[in-house]
């Protein structure tokens, strides 16, 4: 265990598998009591109870990010739970693949509500609490899709297009609290459901350890990439970084 960020509270939308998970333990690791968040409670769960048995302190809030009570919910359970809240990770996303002119209404909302509308629900919901603590650290998990991405990977790429824009604005908007938002732009991490999706697509598991070396760097990112960018935002070290760009991509999603 780290004290990097003992004594701060931190709320992980989508932690209940994944790099939301990998987030979680990390700052877990390193002192922060964490909120692990999610729709799947066994998974939820069992990842807060891990975390717990680890030294950590952590509780797991069923969250629908759909839902705007659920949003707010979530970060209250945070105040509740351990006296406030200093760091709200919007991790949380889908990302389904269709070709464009396959893209139904009810596809793009879907898409929106949770990748983008769940982010300003929670942010929206987060901040009152961030500025009883006198500031706070708002990190949005994005893609380096937002900067151009393929055609089944429209909707998605939109959605994170538009979180981008909302980090810049909030890291305009709440820089006088001492609110700070940042976005982490993440490139291919093979999570388990990334392996899903890709075989919905035609490849295999094999197939996309061997694709590796075309990569930029010849390798995949890691949740833990993602994870160790999340402390250094979250903590002290990062007082003054705000409206900021942390590419863990391993070379992926670089634009001007």
């Amino acid at each position: 265990m780290g004290n990097y960020l003992q004594g701060k509270v931190a709320v992980v939308t989508g932690s209940t598998s994944g790099i939301g998970a990998g987030i979680a333990r990390t700052l877990a690791a390193e002192g922060a009591a964490v909120v692990v968040s999610g729709r799947r409670r066994e998974s939820g769960e069992a990842v807060a109870a891990a975390m717990v048995a680890a030294g950590g302190r952590a509780v797991y809030q069923p969250t629908d990010l759909r839902d705007p009570e659920a949003c707010r919910r979530v970060c209250r359970r945070a105040k509740e739970e351990f006296g406030g809240l200093d760091i709200l990770v919007n991790n949380a996303a889908v990302f389904p693949r269709t070709d464009f002119l396959d893209v139904t209404p009810e596809f793009w909302d879907e898409m929106l509500d949770v990748n983008l509308r769940g982010a300003f629900l929670c942010s929206q919901a987060a901040v009152p609490i961030l500025r009883e603590r006198g500031g706070g650290s708002i990190i949005n998990i994005g893609s380096g899709n937002a900067f151009g991405t393929s055609e089944r990977l429209f909707a998605y790429g939109v959605s994170k297009g538009a979180l981008y824009v909302m980090t810049m604005n909030l890291a305009r908007i709440l820089a006088p609290d001492r609110i700070r938002a940042n976005w982490i732009t993440v490139g291919w991490v093979l999570t388990e459901r990334e392996f899903e999706v890709q075989a919905v697509e035609g490849n295999d598991r094999q197939t996309m350890l061997d694709r590796a070396a075309s990569l930029p760097m010849g390798e995949y990112a890691t949740p833990e990439d993602v994870a160790q960018a999340c402390v250094y935002l979250a903590g002290d070290a990062a007082a003054h970084v705000t409206g900021s760009v942390v590419n863990t991509g391993a070379g992926l999603g670089i634009h001007a």
